[in-house]
């Protein structure tokens, strides 16, 4: 990650200032759906079947690791990064294996370049909006050749998709497959979540 000056806090961190004991609530959330046998790892599964075995995974905005060590148990070589270290610490103790990095995403500087980046959750729109662009560029940055980017996220979140998809195009990234779930139920105008299967332009 890099040491450049720090970017505007986002609203998760906004969140977890005004509510210290956020970020364990939705860890625990998750943990307490999984013993519930709750399906939580819908977007794994996809980013699974775009990849062959022993591909380079970034989890980007990877929360307490759900998606991320699931790909890891799938045989992939996965990198996670969030920017908040209750939520990292929760993914280094029930999935371990992949490394977990704390990390504020517009100052993301790995040497790894990645041949899929999965961005789930709902990350982007919780990202300070003045950081959007720039967070993108940097998923671009570290992306492989051939290399695919994947964003999803619901409407109503003060980020328009046709804002998102503008950012992305203006990042260097040009959509190859839009969805509406990450079931692939196809994309249309009343669609009230997007799934971004991005490359590079």
């Amino acid at each position: 990650m890099t040491e450049a000056s720090a970017p505007p806090p986002s609203a998760w961190a906004r969140m977890t200032e005004a509510d210290p004991g956020h970020s364990a609530a939705y860890v625990q959330r998750f943990r307490t759906m999984a013993e519930r046998g709750v399906d939580i790892v819908g977007e794994a599964r996809l980013i699974d079947a775009m990849l062959p075995r022993g591909s380079r995974v970034l989890d980007a905005g990877c929360g307490p690791g759900r998606i991320g060590g699931h790909l890891a148990r799938a045989g992939h070589d996965v990198v996670g990064v969030d920017v908040d270290p209750v939520l990292i610490a929760a993914a280094e103790a029930d999935h371990p294996g992949p490394r977990w990095l704390v990390g504020d995403l517009a100052l993301l500087d790995l040497p790894d370049r990645f041949d899929a980046i999965v961005c789930a959750g709902n990350v982007v729109t919780f990202l300070a909006p003045s950081t959007r662009g720039e967070v993108l560029r940097r998923l671009r940055a570290h992306l492989a050749p051939d290399g695919r980017a994947v964003v999803g996220f619901g409407a109503g979140r003060d980020y328009p998709f046709d804002d998102f998809l503008a950012d992305a195009r203006g990042a260097g990234l040009i959509p190859s497959l839009l969805l509406s779930t990450w079931h692939l139920h196809p994309f249309t105008e009343e669609s009230d979540f997007l799934v971004a299967v991005l490359t590079a332009a």
